[in-house]
């Protein structure tokens, strides 16, 4: 059986020990947009005006980073030991070197926008402009969370690419992926849109990537996504690969509305501060809908409120479906969870949610999201986002538990045939009902796996999870 990974698409090369590609963390486009254009001169199909247009944006990136190189193990054997050169205190160094790429958003100001995989740990980065100039490159910022850096070249002579509205981007609409595979230098790939809202590829991010099967490759790292009109609508960060290969027609970006918010930040404060809520949710899935009496498809469910939270000061209560956030209909959990880390603390949005058999609207003010209140917030474990469910949950009766609110691809839970939506009661027969429960059921136990006791479309099910 062939093996899938996820990864991000940053080429890298290693100067010392490790020779060869590794793969380690790689306005809308409308119905009259659809076709490629006609070149009048030549008369047949093409997209060369478009991507002439947008092609000075898009830059190269090669970084230089050192990381922690194994140690011989002749250094360890003392009748060597004399006779090798002598280590530095840190331990041995290798040097590496990676490519990705970038895009130019604003000329004026030389801000470049990459992934943040692509320049982690860098003690060097340079951009090469396609006119051939080379220029070092400074860091203005990184935010992991949603897989985003920001640098600063010096501003002459630069082209900006057009930003568009990733929000309005519909599934079969036509996109370029523009950026630096294997190293090649600028290479251009045409793709659809295959799917929007992706989300549970890295659980303790901020998710909402579009999907395409424009070719994306190791080195497409924080290229470009881009419509038929060309206007940037996406930052290219990662792809499903077999056994580490190439492109299989899975790539993620992205949006660039994200992206943008994120810059904002980054470059006024050189960090993200974010918003929060203060609930614990999980999605709103049709039968859940129906047992509730909702009338609507997609949103969250409140399971919990946290005291003295934002959402406790609004008013909103364990039980109410939240459908939609500033006019933004939710697909999701991971949906509201995403749009509130976009916003600032002390922003006011309005929620759309449903509570006993109507629809109406709330203002909430977001407290700031730090370390220290995020009891509410779901848990990543064995690749399980997890959350308690409330007592009464419409739908689940007197279940109690952890319900699942998102299961990592490839994961052992992935491989167990754990979803989203069931819910977690026991442990190798020892209840949880709290993500620290589980935690320590899973430590405590012995063996290769281990046995939940799942609650499952209104029956338990047992499940073997491998350790």
């Amino acid at each position: 059986m062939k093996r899938l990974i996820l990864s991000t698409c940053a080429s890298v090369l290693a100067l010392s020990l490790v020779a060869g590609p590794v793969l380690l963390p790689a306005g809308p486009a409308l119905a009259e947009t659809a076709a490629p254009a006609l070149a009048d001169d030549r008369g047949i199909p093409t997209l060369a005006p478009v991507v002439e247009r947008v092609s000075d944006a898009v830059v190269n990136i090669s970084v230089v980073s050192e990381r922690p190189a194994q140690m011989s193990p002749l250094y360890r054997d003392p009748f060597f030991a004399p006779f090798l050169p002598p280590m530095s205190p840190e331990g041995p160094v290798e040097r590496q070197m990676s490519a990705g790429s970038g895009v130019i958003v604003d000329a004026k100001r030389g801000h470049v926008l990459t992934n943040n995989h692509v320049i982690q740990d860098a003690t060097e980065i340079r951009v090469s402009l396609r006119d051939g100039r080379s220029v070092k490159a400074e860091l203005v910022g990184t935010d992991p969370a949603t897989d985003i850096a920001v640098l600063k070249i010096p501003a002459e002579g630069l082209t900006a690419v057009e930003t568009g509205n990733s929000d309005a981007l519909m599934v079969g609409d036509y996109v370029v992926a523009i950026g630096n595979p294997f190293g090649l230098g600028q290479t251009v790939t045409l793709g659809i849109v295959s799917a929007l809202g992706r989300s549970g590829i890295n659980p303790q991010g901020y998710e909402d990537f579009i999907q395409t099967d424009a070719s994306i490759n190791p080195g497409n790292s924080g290229g470009a996504l881009i419509t038929l009109d060309g206007k940037l609508v996406g930052i290219n960060s990662a792809i499903i690969a077999p056994n580490g290969g190439g492109n299989v027609g899975i790539g993620f970006a992205v949006p660039v509305n994200m992206a943008l918010s994120v810059m904002e930040q980054l470059v006024e404060h050189g960090t993200v501060a974010r918003g929060r809520l203060g609930v614990a949710i999980q999605d709103l899935t049709p039968d859940l809908a129906q047992a509730m009496g909702i009338e609507a498809a997609g949103g969250a469910v409140v399971g919990s409120v946290d005291p003295g939270s934002a959402a406790e000061r609004a008013g909103l209560r364990a039980g109410d479906a939240i459908l939609a956030i500033d006019g933004h209909k939710l697909r999701g959990s991971a949906d509201l969870r995403g749009r509130v880390g976009m916003r600032r603390p002390g922003d006011t949005v309005k929620l759309d949610i449903w509570r006993e058999g109507k629809r109406q609207g709330i203002d909430v003010t977001l407290d700031k999201l730090d370390a220290a209140a995020t009891s509410a917030a779901p848990a990543e474990l064995a690749g399980l986002t997890l959350q308690p469910l409330a007592p009464g949950m419409p739908g689940y009766g007197t279940v109690e538990g952890l319900s699942v609110a998102a299961v990592a691809p490839r994961s052992p839970a992935a491989q167990a045939g754990l979803q989203p939506g069931d819910v977690i009661l026991a442990v190798n027969r020892r209840p949880v009902t709290r993500p620290e429960d589980l935690a320590a059921a899973l430590e405590s136990a012995s063996g290769n796996a281990v046995g939940l006791l799942v609650w499952r479309d209104g029956r338990e099910v047992f499940v073997v999870l491998p350790r």
